[in-house]
């Protein structure tokens, strides 16, 4: 098969698990035998830009024609069986469907956040979970200004949501959401059902291999991106409020990744002896690192629509330690393969820190049966089966009208 992969790529500097996915199912798609193209535009661009070039990316991301002609070309010159559509924001534009649409190739569509009824994407503003515009209006996130905290930066995003509304409902042959909680939370999209599939995100095998029970270091792991929606200053209470109830806790807090709370980590840090920040990682240091752990702490404050440092924990052998919102209570079985807290709940959070220095035994066993879990239903295979199934439903059942010539 041949397929052509559409992605806005997220800033290297932020550690993105979109962009850890595309990557992760284009290579399981071409380890396989199948043709993978990609046409994929990178964040990473945006800081060389000129200013002028800088003005128009907000009404390039509500259309934008340049990257539509380039696909059309591509889609003339590849003729894929269909087409993959990730991230469309802001580089790309939903002005991919329409040069999809006119190529008369089918369209297949993942939906890795709530970006098409949220404008910041992720039900999260002022530091707590809003769903103000899970119904489809657009007008809270206007008022707000849920896009970088400015309602001039919000007004594109907002009509872009309208604008393509139609678009993504019609030229879309089958839509794929990463957890049943996301599905469900998106209802108001009104999408065809029968073209709604539900896949988890697929993890490939760790780098190296599970670490033994009599390997793994007196730590737990924070892997992924420094800033509040992760819930870094979340996990900084918690960690707080375990130390202050066992200052001679032998148990240590490493922290890998970077972004925009990486300083104010750092230095946090700094007057707590427990704690290692050892910034942004190559890939396979970072997993070996959480690999080593007794368990990975996830902190999240918004409704993770697959929490994919919960599962490559899994792929490890190591419990994750996880709220029990978003999608996590689908992936992390609660006192089998793992924990749950309440979300939002400091305390919780530094009981099961606690519980992890009590009775380190009873996590590696959460993270034995962990790592079961994760062969049965999140490896690639499966993975990898359940994806061609869905691309061969798009190319059998195809949602494809002319697309406008703009």
């Amino acid at each position: 098969m041949r397929v052509v992969v559409v992605h806005g790529r997220y800033r290297s500097a932020a550690p993105s698990g979109e962009n850890v996915v595309v990557d992760q199912e284009s290579a399981a798609l071409a380890e396989a035998g199948h043709e993978v193209v990609l046409f994929q535009r990178e964040s990473d661009e945006i800081a060389g830009w000129s200013l002028a070039r800088k003005a128009m990316l907000p009404y390039r991301s509500v259309w934008n024609r340049p990257v539509r002609d380039d696909l059309g070309r591509l889609l003339a010159r590849v003729r894929p069986d269909v087409v993959h559509v990730h991230n469309t924001f802001p580089l790309l534009s939903p002005s991919v469907l329409h040069a999809c649409a006119d190529a008369g190739v089918p369209v297949v569509a993942t939906l890795h956040n709530y970006k098409l009824l949220c404008a910041s994407g992720d039900f999260f503003r002022d530091g707590a979970v809003c769903h103000a515009c899970a119904d489809g209006s657009v007008l809270p996130g206007l008022r707000h200004g849920c896009y970088r905290g400015s309602r001039i930066a919000t007004a594109p995003v907002s009509l872009s949501l309208t604008a393509h509304r139609t678009a993504w409902r019609e030229l879309v042959s089958a839509y794929v959401f990463i957890s049943t909680a996301q599905r469900d939370a998106m209802r108001a999209l009104d999408l065809p059902a029968e073209r709604v599939f539900v896949k988890h995100n697929h993890v490939p095998e760790p780098p190296v291999a599970p670490a033994g029970e009599g390997d793994r270091d007196r730590t737990v792991a924070f892997v992924g991106r420094l800033d509040a929606v992760k819930g870094v200053p979340f996990l900084m209470r918690a960690w707080d409020a375990f130390r202050a109830a066992r200052p001679d806790s032998g148990l240590r807090l490493v922290v890998v990744g970077g972004g925009p709370l990486e300083d104010t980590v750092r230095t946090w840090a700094r007057g707590h002896g427990s704690v290692d920040v050892l910034g942004l990682l190559a890939r396979p240091e970072a997993m070996r690192r959480l690999g080593r752990s007794l368990a990975a702490v996830v902190p999240s404050q918004w409704e993770e629509t697959f929490g994919l440092v919960a599962v490559e924990a899994m792929a490890a052998g190591v419990a994750p330690l996880t709220p029990d919102r978003g999608s996590f209570p689908e992936l992390v079985d609660d006192g089998r393969t793992g924990a749950l807290y309440p979300a939002e709940s400091v305390a919780g959070l530094a009981r099961l820190l606690a519980d992890v220095d009590d009775d380190p035994a009873r996590f590696a066993g959460y993270g034995r049966a962990a790592r079961g879990a994760y062969e049965k239903r999140f490896a690639p295979e499966a993975g990898l089966r359940a994806l061609l199934d869905v691309y061969d439903f798009a190319r059998s059942n195809r949602a494809v009208r002319a697309g406008s010539r703009r």
